[in-house]
């Protein structure tokens, strides 16, 4: 079975699984609890989840319920990250619905005019995010970013897959990088890591530069 072949074949395993579970979606957090909560995580992440430096991610504006999951996977080991290690080690399931609860609520802010020397490589992201790829001698087929992420980037907030509109581009192409390379794993089905078999270091530095410009 081909890449592209798998890679269709977990995203639809993804969908189901995700139906079929829906029933069990933790209860809506509390914004109030979760803007006080958020006190802990300011240094980095901005006082209303926008982010002052592109090392740490902008969480302002992103779906609630991946950001819980993100939380709980960090506390359980399936996400690795020293930093946050400590950050939720304290925190309850219903912290985590209510910081997700909290950041969803804020409004991410856009990215700075795309310089000219810039807009070449934005475009080429904005085809590959929009339209995925069709595989060729020397390429691999590439789905389409938007059918799981949204047209405008928003994400799919049911389905648990982030917004990536405004995000800083160094942190998105970090991100792409560790599941291409497996440094990151916590994806249902391994749907980024397949994907990320197909994007080469330019994809990732377009994909990551048109994610960050979205308008």
């Amino acid at each position: 079975m081909n890449l592209s072949i798998r890679l269709v074949s977990a995203l639809v395993l993804s969908m189901v699984q995700l139906v079929a579970h829906a029933s069990d979606a933790p209860v809506a957090g509390d914004v109030a609890a979760g803007k006080a909560k958020s006190a802990m995580c300011m240094a980095c992440h901005g006082q209303d989840g926008n982010s002052p430096s592109n090392a740490f991610p902008s969480i302002a504006g992103q779906n609630a319920a991946y950001i819980a999951k993100q939380l709980q996977d960090y506390k359980s080991g399936k996400r690795v990250n020293a930093l946050m290690v400590g950050m939720v080690a304290s925190l309850s399931a219903e912290d985590m619905q209510n910081l997700g609860a909290f950041y969803a609520s804020q409004q991410i802010k856009a990215q700075p005019a795309v310089a000219e020397d810039m807009r070449a490589l934005v475009e080429q992201g904005r085809v590959l995010y929009q339209n995925g790829r069709a595989a060729t001698g020397t390429t691999s087929a590439l789905a389409a970013c938007s059918a799981c992420h949204g047209a405008a980037g928003f994400g799919n907030a049911p389905a648990a897959y982030p917004a990536l509109r405004g995000q800083h581009a160094a942190y998105t192409e970090l991100m792409l990088k560790a599941f291409r390379d497996g440094a990151r794993s916590n994806d249902l089905n391994a749907v980024m890591r397949q994907a990320g078999q197909s994007l080469s270091d330019d994809d990732i530095r377009a994909l990551a530069a048109y994610a960050a410009n979205m308008q």
